[in-house]
């Protein structure tokens, strides 16, 4: 780990200050769950850390009109607990499959929605493309838990971000505030995420000196969700594929349908045709089945990692199920 200026600002004001020194060569700390790891393995080297944990602003629920405004600092137990957030089940169930007391009491979600790939080359120095002599990495080498989708260019990494796919179900938007201090704007999570084509892209929109402040959630009105994960330990583990859902029922019948995978791709995936299949029809075994079929459909595996075609449909038909509590004693 590099020495580095220590910085615990009070305000989204003073954090923006802090930030933009040292040309934004700076990082922001939250729980710190995911930047520790990067500095110790000095794949992060920013001449200021700046510790937001003590901005108020940006920590807790609170009810906004129709939707819910939560602050990007809350964590994940903070999440799992405030009756405001009690109707997301999606949300719960993403909080549930973080198996380790620590990182519920620690992780926050601003830090999920920015934490950097898992790849082992990118944790391994070689870059979130991981090229090498103008050749990739990840496709010669072990990609077994590499994207199925949206693998065509550079970027083959996966999403590691846990709460994407439910939010952006939802149609959550994200407030980005900063360079300026006076700064701000939201946007639709699903436009937050990017497919870096160059190294410089990163994972995200954000600029240096920008940050998360605040995620913004529709009202639940008549809609089911959940978040359905492929989990190959009982114990702290990333999902091998994830599927979430919200549906808008009028009475038996779906009205509208959001399907979002995760940790499938270099993004979050919105599988519009999934969810599209789901519409004007009522909720079973077979209509599940057939938007994990649809959702897969234009998967590309590697040479590894074809397994998560499977559990990526899987993850699909069961988040449905589950939604519409039939999920037990499916098949």
């Amino acid at each position: 780990m590099r020495p580095f200026e220590y910085a615990r600002p009070q305000t989204e004001s003073e954090a923006l200050d802090l930030l933009n020194d040292h040309d934004g060569n700076t990082a922001v700390l939250a729980g710190g769950t995911d930047l520790i790891a990067l500095l110790q393995d000095d794949l992060a080297a920013p001449q200021r850390v700046v510790d937001i944990k003590h901005v108020a602003s940006m920590r807790g629920v609170t009810a906004d009109g129709d939707g819910i405004v939560v602050g990007a600092l809350t964590t994940l137990e903070e999440m799992a607990d405030d009756p405001l957030l009690a109707d997301y089940r999606s949300l719960h169930d993403v909080v549930d499959g973080v198996r380790a007391i620590q990182i519920q009491q620690m992780g926050t979600l601003g830090g999920d929605l920015c934490h950097m790939p898992n790849c082992w080359f990118y944790r391994n120095g070689y870059g979130l493309l991981a090229m090498q002599d103008g050749e990739s990495l990840v496709a010669g080498g072990d990609n077994r838990y590499h994207a199925i989708l949206g693998n065509q260019g550079p970027a083959k990494f996966i999403s590691a971000a846990r709460f994407a796919p439910a939010l952006i179900a939802w149609g959550a938007e994200v407030r980005v505030i900063g360079p300026d201090p006076q700064a701000s704007e939201w946007l639709p999570l699903e436009h937050f995420f990017v497919t870096p084509k160059v190294e410089s892209q990163g994972i995200s929109v954000l600029k240096p000196g920008q940050l998360i402040s605040h995620v913004r959630l529709p009202a639940v009105a008549n809609r089911i969700s959940s978040t359905y994960e492929v989990l190959q330990m009982e114990g702290l583990d990333w999902p091998l594929a994830t599927a979430a859902v919200t549906i808008d029922l009028d009475r038996d019948v779906v009205r509208e349908a959001s399907i979002v995978m995760g940790h499938v791709a270099p993004m979050p995936w919105v599988a519009q045709e999934a969810a599209a299949s789901l519409v004007g029809g009522t909720l079973d075994e077979v209509t599940a089945a057939r938007a994990g079929e649809v959702a897969v459909a234009a998967a590309t595996p590697l040479r590894d990692n074809g397994y998560k075609v499977q559990l990526a449909k899987t993850a699909v038909k069961r988040a449905v199920l589950a939604a519409a509590e039939m999920l037990e004693g499916a098949l």
